[in-house]
């Protein structure tokens, strides 16, 4: 696949949960610089959210190049928790050496760019440019390196697609889903003529999936706050109101039961970053009728994808720097790639065969490599997000919950969240 179009295309997780995952393993440094000890033990303790590919096997590798390192793995079940600990802790003690962020509250840290350690030079510029920008401060400093994408497709359930009278394997459906929003909200008011079931897993998933299509959704570039009167964003919110909700298992995503509907067949289509086939599967591991359609509603779009950030004040900052390096160069993105569907961001990987030629036998041996390579293609857009892109996207999210639960009226929760965003 061609390199350049994903540098011009392409623009993607509850409180911590009790996987702490202690391997033991690896020589490394301690402190700010290399230790002159290599047989000193060290313990690099990294924190991520979802799943990120990182097995235990992965990270054992590493311990084995490195036997005097201690890995600790810890792994919140969705970013939003992740956030709250980081910039609770951020320049204070309690951190991981090696901390997690998501893209949509990158900005937000990017404030505190000094409390990171910056990437090495001789790292710069093996990320794609619009991955490696985001995480410059204006000072020139790299802290982030750069994880994984978040190209979208659509999963869905093949058998219920076929229980109800609907195409269901990956071409038909990639037919039958290709079009505008107004044409995905049809197909699932045809799913649930049928079933009389939704076909949406949550309303805020398709919430995000309309946002990530639209350059400027809360501010501009020149600080000028639009999250209450810009028409596009006003748009989104009525349509997910208005047809998605009534087709949608959930409002949110990341709850209990919405990890158990991927298993009882609740709901039978959810928008799809590469990163969200390691949680179906994870989530459904015995379910059979997963499939990945190469397709996404009105072109392309891109939903997440991290970085991993050492802070500054950290124990073990070289020792950190070694590891985040290593976890996020191409060989070891391609293998996050296949153990979690978490597509890299490094452009050396997008010629591995490991990569291009990859079939899910999850997914049904669904070609994800190449499906995921095209979804990346297909991006045009990449949002604006500055430091408070955060807190409005998340006061949206809440308006569709609102109404997802009742509690107020479609016209009554823009208004709230109007006001809400006027108090921020």
């Amino acid at each position: 696949m061609n390199s350049r179009a994903f540098r011009r295309g392409a623009v993607a997780v509850a409180a911590f949960s009790a996987s702490a995952i202690v391997l033991a393993g690896c020589a490394g440094s301690s402190g700010d610089s290399p230790s002159s000890d290599p047989n000193e033990e060290i313990t690099l303790t990294i924190a991520t959210f979802n799943n990120f590919g990182y097995t235990d096997e992965l990270l054992q590798e590493y311990m084995d190049e490195n036997p005097n390192v201690t890995i600790v793995h810890n792994k919140a079940a969705e970013s939003g928790d992740a956030r709250a600990n980081f910039f609770q802790k951020l320049g204070k003690e309690g951190l991981a050496d090696i901390e997690a962020v998501e893209i949509d509250w990158l900005a937000e840290g990017m404030q505190y760019s000094d409390l990171l350690a910056e990437v090495p030079d001789d790292l710069k510029g093996r990320w794609l440019d619009w991955k490696e920008a985001a995480a410059t401060d204006p000072d020139g400093r790299l802290i982030g390196y750069g994880t994984d994408i978040g190209p979208q497709a659509i999963c869905y359930r093949a058998d219920l697609f076929a229980a109800a009278g609907l195409p269901s394997t990956p071409d038909e459906v990639a037919t039958l889903f290709d079009g505008d929003w107004d044409n995905f909200y049809d197909v699932a008011d045809q799913y649930k003529a049928a079933t009389g079931k939704p076909m949406i897993d949550a309303a805020n998933s398709v919430l995000q999936g309309i946002v990530n299509q639209i350059e400027f959704t809360y501010t501009e570039p020149d600080g000028n706050v639009i999250a209450t009167s810009n028409p596009e964003l006003e748009d989104a919110y009525n349509s997910v109101v208005e047809r998605a909700i009534p087709n949608a298992a959930y409002a949110g995503q990341w709850s209990d039961d919405w990890n158990a509907s991927m298993t009882n067949g609740e709901f039978a289509a959810m928008l799809c970053p590469g990163w969200m086939l390691g949680v179906i599967s994870g989530n459904a591991p015995d379910v059979t009728g997963w499939e990945v359609a190469n397709v996404f509603p009105n072109g392309g779009g891109n939903w997440g994808g991290s970085y991993l950030t050492v802070p500054a004040n950290g124990a073990n900052v070289a020792a950190a720097q070694q590891l985040a390096d290593w976890l996020t160069a191409p060989e070891q993105q391609v293998k996050a790639f296949v153990n979690a569907g978490t597509f890299p961001s490094q452009v050396d990987a997008y010629e591995d065969p490991a990569l291009t030629d990859f079939v899910n036998p999850y997914f049904n041996d669904a070609p994800t490599g190449s499906i995921f390579a095209e979804r990346a293609e297909a991006v045009t857009v990449a949002p604006y997000k500055d430091a408070n892109y955060f807190k409005y996207h998340q006061a949206l999210q809440d308006a569709v919950t609102r109404v997802f639960d009742g509690v107020e009226d479609q016209a009554t929760s823009w208004d709230t969240y109007v006001a809400e965003v006027e108090a921020f």
